[in-house]
């Protein structure tokens, strides 16, 4: 339950405390004292988003604090624990500032946390219903979205809201296979064209360089024989030749080196230059015997550096490149032959998931059917009760059918779940959203939150003009509502009908003042006389005419809360 909230610097409010009692609180005033205002600030720590418009001129930031008390809510301690905030014996303090600069803060006790992490932990501790929260009735997905949190099946339409995308995922990835099995079948063919274009070649990696060099040679063969002529009988012993000269060299250099023996050592480099430049003479010798020109030999060679060249322009710029790309080929072929297996695979798998989907749905399916019954039962226990006695209302759970006749499965199931009404005896149901009266929507929608909140944890519940659109006896009926709702939890509401307001365990009369030359709304509990004032202006508009005290005392007098 909500025990204190504190306001500084929001809308008209300067600084305010309320504190608030067990059973039901209600909150009245004339039209325009700020009612709402204590809503919207409850709504920040509901986790709305922060308006910088809400912030109070002349200052530049607002803030919000709650204190609840949250002993015996299990899901909000364990939300608590979760994060390692400690529950402090089932106190809970939240505080919220909102700054003109766009930029606030949020803290549980003291830890800071998110937006979205605040609206987490408040929607288990308590609920707001807004001054037009019925017209969401109105939406068939609100009426699924109710049946399953009031069956516990949450969690279940989740797994199956994240089955159906993984579904979606992974039909999508088996049409783009099928669809694009033309183009695979036309990139396997160019690629087993050139896997057999290389292979055929027979390339070797350094194979180009190698007839390079002979392409070289044998297209010179004329002036490479002349030059090997020239070599030879340059170092030939014959014909004048190096060789002949080094051999007379090395007789003068024995006569020399007997009688000066300084020169041995010169004498026997000069005879190892010799044998060298032997040695020498016959490698020219033999290579020139062994050339031979042979002008097919060149003719094959240029043909084979074309065939080279051609693959690499196709393939890549060396041969490696292009023996390279053949091995890639085969690797993407060979991904393209188990491109079969791989699609029947995908086949079976999406024919599984299908299956396991449909059975999820179909289970999601009886227990929506069986929790839809013991909604009908509830909100139709509470509308007679709320001057509604010859209404039926039931929860219509069908099945959805594709046009094969087939039950068709979407991101929420196999159902439509719509709220149906007769709330005349004689009339067919149907559809609520066909309901042009709004005050019968605010009972339905106050039935509906009634049903919920018996199998809620949440203390606190929040309604800000529930009673809008009615009068009377169905109003005397929705203040005998909210006094037995508030027996189990707390209630919160803004009213403007006295037979509401009277029944109020703790009421709170909210105001403008005028303080400095600026107005403010203030709040503050009435009992006794206070209050007596109050339920009269409520009652006619005149706080002193004896009638209307008069009537406003027998009123509190009947529920029982007079001087309270």
């Amino acid at each position: 339950m909500l025990e204190e909230l504190s306001i500084q610097n929001y809308a008209l409010i300067d600084r305010l405390t309320v504190r608030f009692s067990d059973g039901l609180n209600v909150l009245t005033g004339e039209t325009g004292a700020g009612k709402s205002i204590l809503v919207g600030s409850l709504s920040l720590l509901h986790g709305a988003r922060g308006e910088t418009g809400a912030i109070r001129s002349g200052t530049e930031e607002a803030r919000v604090a709650g204190t609840f008390q949250i002993g015996g809510n299990r899901d909000a301690t364990a939300w608590l624990e979760g994060r390692g905030i400690d529950a402090d014996e089932g106190v809970l303090i939240v505080r919220r500032t909102v700054k003109r600069s766009g930029r606030g803060a949020i803290y549980v006790q003291s830890t800071p946390v998110t937006r979205k992490e605040l609206s987490e932990l408040a929607a288990l501790v308590f609920d707001i219903h807004g001054q037009h929260e019925h017209q969401s009735l109105l939406s068939e997905d609100s009426h699924r979205t109710v049946l399953d949190r009031f069956g516990g099946l949450e969690e279940s339409a989740a797994t199956l809201q994240r089955q159906f995308t993984e579904l979606s995922a992974l039909r999508k990835r088996f049409e783009h296979m099928e669809s694009n099995e033309r183009q695979r079948l036309r990139e396997m063919d160019i690629l087993q064209f050139a896997i057999g274009e290389i292979e055929e070649a027979g390339l070797t990696p350094d194979e180009e360089e190698t007839l390079d060099s002979e392409r070289r040679m044998l297209s010179q063969h004329e002036k490479l024989f002349a030059a090997l002529d020239e070599l030879y009988d340059a170092v030939a012993e014959n014909r004048g030749g190096a060789l002949s000269q080094l051999r007379n060299a090395r007789t003068a250099m024995d006569d020399v080196a007997s009688i000066d023996d300084r020169l041995a050592d010169a004498g026997r480099r000069l005879e190892d230059l010799f044998f060298e430049l032997e040695d020498v003479s016959e490698i020219v010798r033999d290579h020139r015997s062994s050339i031979q020109f042979s002008p097919e030999r060149l003719e094959q060679v240029e043909s084979r550096l074309a065939l080279i060249h051609r693959l690499e322009k196709k393939y890549g710029s060396t041969v490696g490149e292009v023996l390279a790309y053949c091995e890639e080929a085969k690797a993407q072929v060979e991904g393209f032959e188990t491109w079969e297996e791989d699609k029947e695979k995908l086949r079976s798998e999406v024919r599984q998931r299908e299956q396991e989907l449909l059975k999820h749905a179909g289970q999601l399916s009886a227990a929506r059917k069986q929790a839809a019954e013991r909604l009908s039962a509830r909100v139709l226990e509470s509308v007679v009760v709320l001057g509604m006695p010859r209404t039926r209302f039931v929860v219509a759970v069908e099945q959805r059918r594709g046009a094969n006749g087939r039950a068709s499965c979407g991101p929420h199931g196999i159902d439509s779940v719509e709220f149906r009404i007769s709330p005349n005896a004689g009339e067919p149901l149907r559809p609520l959203a066909a309901i042009a009266s709004g005050g019968e929507l605010s009972r339905v929608m106050l039935a509906v939150k009634s049903a919920l909140a018996e199998d809620d944890q949440i203390g606190c519940m929040v309604f800000d003009e529930v009673d809008a659109g009615i009068g009377g006896e169905v109003a005397l009926a929705v203040g005998e509502h909210l006094h037995g709702l508030a027996r189990t939890r707390q209630i919160l509401c803004i009213t403007h009908l006295a037979s509401i307001a009277s029944r109020a365990d703790n009421h709170i009369q909210v105001q403008k003042k005028e303080k400095g030359g600026r107005t403010l709304t203030d709040a503050t509990p009435v009992s006794g006389e206070a209050r007596v004032d109050e339920i009269a202006r409520m009652l006619a508009g005149d706080r002193t005419g004896a009638a209307s005290r008069s009537h406003a005392e027998e009123l509190l007098r009947k529920n029982a809360t007079v001087g309270g």
